[in-house]
């Protein structure tokens, strides 16, 4: 495991100064109190401040509009759980057997709160410029080899949205039509729904806003196989 760590931190181009910052942000609820969930809620504004931080410095000339789109197109959970796999975090996290078991350490969940935890931890244990330095070396590739912030896909939700838009179609709506699960791990089951054409899909995720992404992209799907693209 002490290889795997080095290993990891060398991933990271980040050495801990304070090792027990390391080994919470790899431990998962199942496997005990000190787990990485707290580190995750940290991690996640980090993410967003950092990632917003290196979208401003290079994409000079684009728009608010953007520069969001690129962002949740970043630290979306798929985007997190590629970078998980190049870390190869599947290898060092610690959870219950049972867990272990059931897949836990490749869920995309999982590995994506993890990197999270990871980023909340090296804020803690060396500062804002060290986090920087970890989100650069993680995705400072993929922001620079892209001309313009346009070159990122636009999330779900915004894409179906500007669909209906071309179409003079109201904006479509969401709800929960189902939670599942304890508090800890819960999972959302949501309805994207246009009642001006009478159709629906449904999306499940970890958290609300995943799920009506997910959700979105289904009905955006459905809507351009039926009737085109704008």
């Amino acid at each position: 495991m002490n290889a795997a760590l080095d290993d990891l931190q060398r991933r990271l181009g980040h050495r801990f100064q304070r090792s027990e910052l390391l080994a919470r942000a790899l431990t998962h609820r199942s496997f005990g109190a000190d787990h990485n969930e707290r580190l995750e809620f940290l991690g996640d504004a980090v993410l967003s401040l950092t990632v917003s931080s290196l979208l401003y410095e290079r994409y000079a000339g684009s728009d608010e509009g953007d520069l969001t789109r690129v962002r949740a197109h970043l630290v979306r959970e798929d985007s997190l759980h590629k970078l998980a796999l190049a870390l190869g975090l599947p290898a060092v996290l610690k959870m219950s057997d049972g867990e272990a078991r059931g897949g836990g350490a490749q869920r995309p969940s999982i590995l994506a709160d993890a990197v999270e935890a990871l980023l909340g931890a090296a804020y803690i244990d060396a500062g804002y410029d060290a986090a920087l330095a970890i989100v650069r070396r993680l995705l400072g590739d993929t922001i620079a080899t892209s001309t313009s912030a346009g070159d990122f896909a636009k999330d779900a939700k915004t894409a179906l949205q500007e669909w209906l838009q071309a179409r003079r179609i109201a904006v479509p709506s969401y709800r929960i039509v189902a939670t599942r699960g304890q508090a800890h791990a819960q999972t959302f089951e949501v309805e994207c729904a246009v009642p001006a054409l009478d159709v629906a899909e449904l999306g499940v995720g970890r958290s609300r806003r995943t799920a009506e992404q997910e959700a979105a992209r289904r009905l955006l799907d459905r809507l351009t196989a039926e009737r085109g693209k704008p």
